[in-house]
């Protein structure tokens, strides 16, 4: 009797010590998953580095070669996204319908990205008109300050714990930001009027609060509305806000008309009619990396890191440029 007693109950604290195991394994992801992550997000990284180093050093090359339409500038930055439509096909996976009794409705999502849309197209033509009017050193400087815009965001909208570490990474990438710009001042100065200098500084701030936006809704979207986990929905999103933002943009490039002037551009360019297509188009595909990347950072991480990432090819540009002047 004392023996089944005791087999039972050695029965019993072995199935109590399995279930324990098995709920320890769904809280504790395997080291597989982990390196999974890691390796993801050094790739999203390397994405927004590369595609934003890129695509900033083309739009000085636009610029400098005889490029002058702010719509056009703008449209590259947007406009690659039909590269991206073939990644549909191959990225679907079971994930992608696993929750689909849960999946929000059509006019949500469609919503969702049609705010994203727009806030990109206003954004981005702000940034195009405040780097126009200010000078390289100032329209940086001013840019840098969209972490911490960011970070204003992510607390109200993602509710973002700040952490001693994340503060100090805030701290230091602004600062830094802020003396490699002042560094680079020495005699540089503003062709600009005073008006033209006010309105370049006001879109310029505008551009980095609403870009800081975009950044904290996508966050919400994928956390809040979504709730999936494919690189599926990192290309839908990439996808259709790319597409809202580029017909926004097209719509303003006929209405100003600065699309008759596009082939005088095109042929006045210094480097020929070939380079001049082929700069636009390898900037809109750069751009597509960047946009990649910095939602692929947001769906894996947070919208705040994917943020200060983005803050890193501040430094990374500058000494691109110079290494790329003298194999001229």
């Amino acid at each position: 009797m004392d023996l089944d007693v005791n087999q039972e109950a050695t029965e019993i604290n072995s199935d109590h010590e399995h279930e324990i195991g098995n709920h320890h394994q769904s809280i504790v992801p395997p080291p597989r998953r982990q390196y999974q992550w890691y390796l993801e997000m050094v790739i999203y990284a390397l994405f927004v580095l590369s595609g934003q180093s890129a695509a900033t050093l083309l739009g000085r090359l636009y610029y400098e070669k005889g490029g002058k339409s702010k719509w056009m500038a703008t449209l590259v930055q947007s406009a690659g996204f039909p590269i991206l439509l073939p990644l549909l096909y191959i990225s679907v996976t079971k994930n992608h319908t696993a929750n689909s009794t849960n999946a929000p409705s059509t006019l949500v999502i469609v919503s969702v990205y049609g705010l994203l849309g727009l806030f990109l197209a206003a954004g981005t033509i702000l940034f195009v008109i405040g780097l126009l009017y200010l000078p390289v050193s100032t329209f940086s400087l001013i840019t840098s300050t969209q972490v911490g815009f960011n970070a204003i965001f992510s607390r109200y909208l993602n509710s973002q714990k700040f952490t001693p570490f994340i503060i100090n990474s805030i701290v230091l990438l602004t600062t830094s930001s802020s003396l490699l710009v002042f560094h680079n001042d020495s005699g540089e100065s503003s062709k600009a009027s005073k008006g033209k200098y006010a309105i370049g500084f006001l879109c310029t701030v505008g551009a980095a609060t609403g870009y800081a936006l975009i950044l904290s809704i996508s966050q919400l979207f994928f956390r809040k509305i979504l709730k999936k986990q494919t690189i599926r929905d990192v290309l839908d999103v990439t996808i259709y806000e790319s597409l809202v933002a580029t017909c926004v943009i097209l719509v303003g490039l006929f209405a100003s008309g600065e699309w008759k002037s596009l082939k005088t551009e095109m042929e006045e360019f210094e480097l020929g009619k070939s380079s001049y297509v082929m700069t636009l188009v390898w900037t809109a595909l750069a751009w597509q990396v960047f946009s990649i990347g910095i939602v692929g950072l947001i769906f894996k991480g947070s919208a705040l890191f994917a943020n200060e990432i983005s803050t890193l090819t501040l430094p990374i540009v500058p000494v691109l440029a110079v290494i790329f002047s003298m194999t001229r």
